[in-house]
Parts: structure tokens; sequence; C-alpha cells
């Protein structure tokens, strides 16, 4: 033990927190690692197609995962800077085709098989989204609440094929699955009619999750608006609320990109933690929009961690990132976001919640901001250095010299 970590320890041990207790709980805490951000969201659909559907990836930084072999080998990369145990989330454009490709609504597991063997061979766990955009079967914005029937159906048969794909996952895993359905329906301009495209995908959700899959968490996420459909998003977060209330077994996924500026996602966990049992997240870092920039230790990454940890519920917040930054290293961008996400967890954990809460029950609120205060200054540097040790990482002023000998080696040669 350094000296510097004894004397942290003593430091929060004199405020009632056990420094080793936190580190124990958050080496238990995965993190689902979203695959596309090693390469701009492109997937191996046919060489890659163009982004639509309000999904958009600025930069153009080298050495973009290209295949996926390039893609494992980066994430492989990232994962060994990153501490812990942790999970690869993918979306259904990154399938891997031995033979003749297949459209998406003729999806199959053996089509991830090289996914799950990538899981296994890295003790990852595997989360599954269904991928309803930049395809040419959506049509005018629109998917699961087309009031095409073809269309509608081809995107019906997309989300049930995904579902059976992540019961296979979390088969081949040995961990449950969090299916996650997001959809970017809408309209550019003021619609004639909101209700029919609503009650058109609360019928294509109906269908999808008509069957029961062992291992799938489902769950539907909600957006304010995107690219193409300002004015109008069927998928709002009222409807995917209510939907989730009224269908056992459905949950309500927050990203915190996904609301009004002046809204947090923060905020929300605890409304919705009085109701469900799991609580899925997506957590990015919106700057003005939802524009999924890589996740810093900001105010609103550490509010939405503490709200986690303070509520106990570390094992039922499904802990997400979602971003993804073309204009820097994308290994770094990924490594970055985890271990701030990590860093606010560990933050939270340092947190004496019984004492505050005591406080604020009490009424002693000038006591409550005092505590708060001093607990900003105490050296919780000391502590997660010493969690990057003993999970056998490197410190924050060590990984970039990897990344950078990493992007020398491989990444500047593609």
């Amino acid at each position: 033990m350094s000296g510097y970590y004894h004397e942290a320890k003593q430091k929060y041990a004199g405020i009632g927190v056990d420094t080793e207790a936190a580190i124990a709980r958050l080496s238990a805490v995965p993190i689902s690692i979203h695959c596309w951000q090693g390469d701009d969201v492109g997937g191996f659909e046919n060489g890659g197609r163009a982004l639509s559907g309000g999904i958009q990836a600025t930069g153009n930084y080298p050495g973009k995962a290209r295949c996926p072999k390039e893609l494992m080998m980066d994430f492989a990369k990232a994962i060994s800077l990153i501490p812990g145990k942790h999970r690869i989330n993918l979306h259904a454009s990154y399938a891997v085709f031995d033979g003749e490709p297949v459209d998406r609504d003729a999806l199959l597991p053996e089509h991830f098989a090289a996914w799950m063997a990538f899981a296994k061979e890295h003790g990852l766990g595997l989360d599954f989204n269904p991928t309803f955009f930049s395809h040419p079967m959506v049509k005018e914005n629109l998917t699961l609440a087309s009031p095409d029937e073809e269309v509608r159906a081809f995107w019906v048969r997309h989300g049930i094929a995904t579902r059976r794909i992540a019961s296979a996952m979390a088969q081949a895993t040995g961990s449950p699955a969090l299916h996650n359905i997001w959809i970017a329906d809408g309209f550019k301009d003021v619609p004639a009619d909101r209700i029919g495209p609503r009650k058109r995908l609360k019928k294509s959700l109906d269908e999808i999750y008509a069957e029961e899959l062992p291992g799938v968490i489902d769950c539907v996420e909600s957006k304010l608006f995107g690219i193409g459909l300002e004015s109008y998003t069927v998928g709002s977060g009222e409807f995917y609320l209510a939907y989730a209330s009224g269908r056992p077994g459905v949950y309500n996924l927050l990203d915190n990109g996904h609301y009004h500026p002046t809204e947090a996602v923060s905020d929300k966990i605890a409304s919705l933690l009085a109701f469900f049992d799991k609580l899925p997240l997506h957590v990015t870092r919106p700057v003005r929009w939802d524009s999924d920039h890589v996740v810093l230790l900001d105010d609103e990454l550490k509010e939405i961690a503490k709200e986690i940890v303070r509520n106990d519920a570390l094992d039922k917040a499904l802990i997400g990132l979602d971003y993804f930054d073309a204009s820097i290293n994308r290994i770094a961008a990924w490594v970055i976001g985890v271990r701030n996400m990590q860093k606010a967890l560990l933050l939270a954990l340092l947190t004496p919640w019984d004492a505050l809460r005591a406080m604020q029950d009490s009424y002693q609120f000038t006591d409550l901001m005092a505590c708060q205060e001093t607990l900003k200054t105490l050296p919780f540097g000391a502590v997660w250095e010493t969690f990057c040790e003993r999970m056998g990482v490197p410190h924050d002023d060590q990984w970039l010299k990897e990344v950078k000998a990493y992007e020398a080696d491989v990444l500047a040669k593609r």
C-alpha cells in the first residue's frame, strides 16, 4: 500500500467511508462498451452504408477500423487499458458474414458467432441493438411506425430476429443480454397526425415482444429529435415510458443526450427506480444537442453516478456508453469515456450517503452543505490509482503512451 493511498484511506475513514469496500464494489460493476466508437458507426454491411436517420459521426482521424478483425483488435487494445471486466454493446449492422450476406430481417445468431467467440475469449458480456437506420427500407424517416405495411413488417421481422440473436448471445456468454430498441421515426415538419404513427409503433412493439426468450432484457429508448425529425419523434419519452410501464418485462432506457437541454437524466433516475427493478442507461455527452461527444468527468456524469449509488442501484443499473467521436484517436475515446464513467462511480462510492441522508432528514442543511463541499477536496485520485493498479492497468498519466505506440505500429499503417 503506497503512503499516498494510506493517507487517503485514513481521511475517508474519518468520514465513515471504507475505501477498500469502494474499490471492491467498483471492480464488480461492468460497463457496456459500444462497438460503434471504433468505426464511426459504419458497420459491415456491404462495405458500410452512409449514415442516416439522425445519426452523424464527425471527424476524419486516421486509423478507423475497416473490418471485423480490425475492430475487434482495437476493442481488445482499449479494454486492456480499462480496469475491470466489462461488456461489448453491438448493433445488428455489425454482423460478420462468412458467406453470402443477408438482409436485416433475415439475420441469425450464426452471423454474430465471431462476436460471441470474441466475447468469450476476453471474458466479456454481450448486449445487442437492432439497427433501424441507414438502410433502404427506412422510408421517409419511418420504420416501425410506417403506414406502408411492407416497410413496417420488414422492421418487425428485424426486431424479432435481433431478439433471438440476443438470446443466443446470452446463452453463449452465460450472462443476460440487453436488447435495446431505438428508432429515428419522425417528421421534419409539423405532422397532421401524431397518434397514428404511435399506434402503429405500439402494434409493432407488441409483435416484436410477443415471443418469450430466455436471457433477454428488453428495453426501449426515446429521443427528443434528430436530423430530419426536428418537429416530431414517434418514440418520445412519454410514449416509451407509458409503454414500458404497461408491458411487463420491458424497461425504459434513459440516454442523457435524448432530452431537452433543460432536462437532466440524473433527475429522472430515482423516479424510474421507484417503479422498475432494472434501469438501462446510455451515457453520452451532448453538446447543444444529441451530438454524442466522449464522456468527460463533468457534473452531470457525477450526478448520474450519485443517483445510482445512493439509491443502492448498482445491481439494477445497466450502464452502457453511447458516443462516436471521429476527431480523435478512437481507442483513446473509448478509454477516456469508460474510465470517466468508472471515476464517477468511485466518487459516488466514496461518499457517506447514510450520514448525508440523516442530515437532510433532520433538517441539518448547513451541515449537509458543508460536508458535501468537504468531499470535493478529499484525495480521490489516490484511491483511483490504487484501483487501476489492482486491476492491472496503467495510471491516467501512462495509458496514452500505449495508445500512441499502437497508433504508430497499427493504426497509421491502415
